[in-house]
């Protein structure tokens, strides 16, 4: 008995089970990522580990309990062109998804032909031999007509397709989210940076004041004969040079606005007269952190970091385009189906009883392409396997970050504790040199000197509340917070 041979047998199993629902797709089946190196809790974390809630916060920035930097994100939420650039890619995204849904249902084409031709006349010419006979020299063509086409999906090419549409529409999605991310932190680190500057240039200017009254206390001296003029001299030197210090403030200040107003989606400048209306004063113009922040476990970490969750979902449209190259390997089946009326009068489209219908099966295998499917079924695995490698990478990234972010801000706020007792130290100083001086212990000279101190402390303390609350900000973005869901975020501010 002569077998038949099993990719015939395979065709004709296939075309069966097709009218009952279709063959199983052909190519690996996406099982998940591979599994991910977290440990149970961070390493870098000591006594800020807590619970983040279900629900992960999206403003974030409101712990800082800024209503001006609350009314800044919320405005760049709202008009950033790079966030609209991610919310444009999404929408790109998932258009290519409804047309790959589209692609896997048959495909109809209505036509309509009107025609008029002329042709050479044909048979014996008048006047020759035989019975004269002569075709029409024109003719006209009416037809009204209907197609359809349907590719049956054998072995799952359309629906691996569309496996990979989707999940490149869901890494859209997380690629927005993403950015709001880093807007969100963005914005922040802008404004941290400039109540900082704010900060320092009070702070110059009380240090300019204090320089000025020194001059002045040191002219009089020379003038009464207790001090020289080379006293002065080095003391206006100081004065000059404190005055130099501070002058570049102003062009970082107005730096720091304008970049501000162009993550708010507004022009340079636009915003000066808002933020100058809410401008704080003084070493407490930037805000800081609250004094518990919980940072949840690694896990939370990468189901919540919007870069690992578009890593995760690349990998899967890779693996759905696997499938996709291996069914292009098989057979492909097309049912055709026309049907149509016509004539070659008007008159004859109104004969609805007179029509054409075809209908055929279509059998199509390219069965000698000298390796190019096979080709490209290694491309695609190449891909696949790039995915894969880069979701690790993703995730390892994504943990450094947090480790990395935890140690700084822990050390950020035992820092700035260092920093805000050496203060009030200086602060002591200063009114324990004042008592000496009004009991007649100390000079004026002596208060301005512990004045200067006392200014540098302060400086340094603004610096170290600027540090942290940049590094509690850094956290925040390490974690992956600050986005929501992209339905919402196409509408607006959570």
């Amino acid at each position: 008995m002569r077998r038949i041979p099993t990719h015939v047998l395979l065709i004709a199993s296939c075309s069966t089970v097709a009218l009952l629902g279709g063959c199983r797709a052909v190519g690996p089946d996406y099982a998940g990522p591979p599994p991910a190196p977290a440990a149970p809790t961070f390493a870098r974390a000591g006594d800020l580990a807590g619970a983040i809630p279900a629900a992960a916060p999206a403003r974030w920035w409101a712990a800082l309990g800024d209503p001006a930097l609350d009314r800044l994100e919320e405005r760049a939420w709202r008009a950033n062109p790079n966030l609209d650039v991610a919310r444009a890619r999404l929408r790109q995204a998932r258009a290519g998804l409804r047309g790959a849904h589209a692609n896997a249902l048959p495909n109809g084409t209505a036509t309509a032909l009107a025609a008029h031709a002329r042709l050479p006349p044909a048979g014996p010419k008048p006047g020759g031999s035989g019975a004269g006979f002569q075709l029409p020299s024109s003719l006209n063509l009416y037809s009204v007509g209907f197609d359809a086409t349907w590719e049956i999906d054998l072995f799952g090419g359309q629906r691996r397709a569309t496996e990979a549409a989707d999940a490149s529409a869901q890494a859209a999605a997380a690629n927005l989210a993403d950015a709001q991310v880093s807007l969100a932190a963005e914005v922040a680190q802008a404004y941290v940076q400039l109540r900082a500057t704010q900060a320092r240039m009070a702070l110059a200017d009380a240090a300019i004041a204090r320089e000025q009254r020194i001059v002045d206390l040191t002219r009089r001296r020379v003038q009464g004969g207790t001090a020289s003029e080379l006293d002065l001299a080095r003391l206006q030197g100081q004065l000059e040079a404190a005055r130099a210090e501070a002058e570049p403030l102003a062009a970082q200040l107005d730096a720091d606005r304008d970049a501000l107003a162009v993550l708010a989606g507004a022009a340079p400048g636009a915003l000066d007269g808002e933020l100058a209306a809410a401008d704080p004063a003084g070493v407490d113009a930037v805000p800081l952190p609250p004094a518990s922040v919980p940072v949840g476990d690694p896990a939370g970490l990468l189901r919540r970091r919007p870069d690992v969750r578009a890593a995760e979902r690349l990998l899967a449209a890779r693996t759905a385009q696997v499938g996709q190259s291996e069914a292009a390997r098989f057979p492909h089946v097309t049912l055709l189906g026309l049907i149509g009326i016509g004539g070659t009068h008007l008159s004859d489209l109104a004969r609805l009883d007179d029509y054409s219908a075809i209908a055929a099966p279509q059998l199509r295998w390219n069965v000698l392409d000298f390796g190019r499917n096979r080709a490209r079924v290694d491309q695609a695995e190449g891909a696949r396997a790039e995915a894969e490698a880069e979701y690790r990478a993703a995730v390892l990234d994504a943990l450094r970050d947090a480790e990395d972010a935890l140690a700084r801000f822990r050390r950020g706020r035992t820092t700035l504790a260092a920093v805000a007792r050496a203060r009030a130290a200086a602060a002591q100083a200063a009114v324990l040199t004042q008592a000496r001086q009004r009991a007649g212990t100390a000079s004026v000279i002596d208060v301005l000197d512990t004045e200067r101190q006392l200014l540098a402390a302060d400086q340094n303390l603004a610096a170290a509340r600027a540090a942290l609350t940049a590094d509690f900000i850094a956290l925040q973005k390490a974690l992956g917070l600050g986005w929501t869901d992209a339905a919402p975020a196409m509408a607006g501010p959570p």
